[in-house]
């Protein structure tokens, strides 16, 4: 006989059914929700104090780009400054140190709230381009990564062919390309896939994609890569991968920064879940997003930490307001209820993955703002979550957070001193 996992929490306040309720009762089998029973006053559950959410959703998410944090902000520059100091950490990355980097990536996550992560993953093969013995070697380290610091992983292999428009792969990025697409889909699989953008997968490989129950793409993240592609191909990256029968409900395009009215009817229309990842594009000088049109067009909003500038999860909410404002001059675009929405893809109900992210209502920055919706997406920080439920196993409790710090000072200490 199988032994069947079984646990139960009581609840102090909890988002539930799109409120917070008190006193809420939380039983767990093998992993998901089989109680959820709000204003149940004694039980002699453990009781979790504070206020309680749904695990938070990264949809986007570069793990070795972490090594980069505080170490590019030393020079002006744009996107195109930073990139190349990326590609000087992607140049020397094994599998082994892209386990040890990723775990301790993953852990920050988790310890901040996360409790899924979608990793767009184009690292793959040796640095002069040629296949480790194990061709997924790096996407198996990553794997392994998530494993270990107990969070869910899509893990998205990416096609990435093309140093822009057709030119072929140059220096590090010789590790990204399988040569061309059909060669990649051989590699990868039928799993979860990404195209890297349009600049990486020519226009006459795309059909390769077609069909993919899980695609997701870089989209119009530059303006720069927005000239290229009318110059290449007479319309922008959008309508592009509209023509390609690449849009709708499958797909999900991260960035979507610099659109044109039909890009952003096209994105609606279709369905198109769209990525936002504020923290990210504020620090590559990448530009605001029109995330509410996109979401009034139809799309569905998602947040990431794509370079992990900072991982933080209310951070990147709050930020779809915040940054609206700057850009509008007006207040009110978000609701802190659509924002837990966009941030909380899992739910508190029957039959739900049990994944449960208890903040602290009485800190600094929470104290006196309600202990509610409010409190958790414009007071609360990564530093106010006390304990972390993934699958119904505690991952993580306040108090871990030295230990992890030391993880990944270690694992990108090493990356610059070699």
């Amino acid at each position: 006989m199988t032994s069947t996992a079984r646990s139960a929490y009581l609840l102090g306040r909890a988002w539930v059914a799109g409120a917070v309720r008190d006193d809420v009762l939380v039983e767990i089998e093998d992993g998901r929700f089989t109680q959820v029973t709000p204003g149940i006053a004694n039980s002699p559950a453990p009781r979790l104090a504070g206020l309680t959410l749904p695990g938070l959703s990264n949809d986007h998410s570069h793990a070795f780009h972490r090594a980069l944090r505080g170490r590019t902000q030393r020079e002006r520059g744009t996107f195109w400054t930073w990139r190349d100091q990326m590609y000087a950490v992607a140049e020397q990355l094994t599998p082994e140190s892209y386990l040890a980097l990723a775990r301790a990536t993953y852990r920050e996550m988790v310890a901040a709230g996360y409790t899924s992560v979608t990793e767009f993953h184009y690292l793959h093969h040796q640095p002069d381009g040629t296949a480790y013995d194990d061709p997924l070697a790096m996407r198996h380290a990553l794997e392994d990564a998530a494993r270990q610091a107990g969070i869910r992983i899509t893990l998205l292999d990416t096609c990435y062919v093309s140093s822009g428009f057709g030119a072929p792969p140059e220096g590090v990025q010789r590790r990204y390309s399988d040569g061309d697409a059909e060669t990649w889909a051989k590699r990868a699989g039928a799993g979860p896939a990404a195209i890297h953008s349009v600049r990486a997968v020519p226009r006459d490989q795309l059909a390769t994609f077609r069909g993919r129950t899980t695609l997701h793409v870089h989209l119009s993240e530059q303006v720069a890569e927005n000239q290229a592609c009318l110059a290449a191909y007479g319309v922008t990256p959008t309508r592009l991968l509209h023509e390609a029968d690449l849009l709708g409900p499958d797909t999900t395009v991260v960035h979507a920064t610099h659109l044109t009215d039909d890009d952003v009817e096209l994105l609606g229309t279709t369905g198109t879940t769209v990525c936002i990842t504020p923290t990210t594009e504020r620090d590559l000088a990448d530009g605001i997003g029109p995330a509410r049109r996109l979401h009034e067009a139809g799309c569905r909003i998602t947040i990431g930490s794509d370079s992990h500038a900072v991982v933080d999860p209310f951070e990147e909410l709050r930020a779809l307001e915040m940054d609206e404002r700057l850009a509008t001059g007006e207040r009110g675009h978000w609701t802190a209820a659509e924002l837990l929405a966009v941030g909380t893809t899992g739910r508190i109900e029957v039959g739900a993955p049990a994944d449960l992210v208890t903040l602290d209502t009485a800190s600094l920055r929470t104290a006196g703002t309600g202990a509610d919706e409010h409190t958790a997406v414009f007071a609360a920080t990564a530093a106010d979550v006390t304990q972390v439920v993934a699958g119904g196993r505690v991952v993580h409790v306040r108090g871990d957070e030295e230990e992890i710090g030391r993880e990944l000072d270690e694992a990108i200490g090493a990356l610059w001193q070699s």
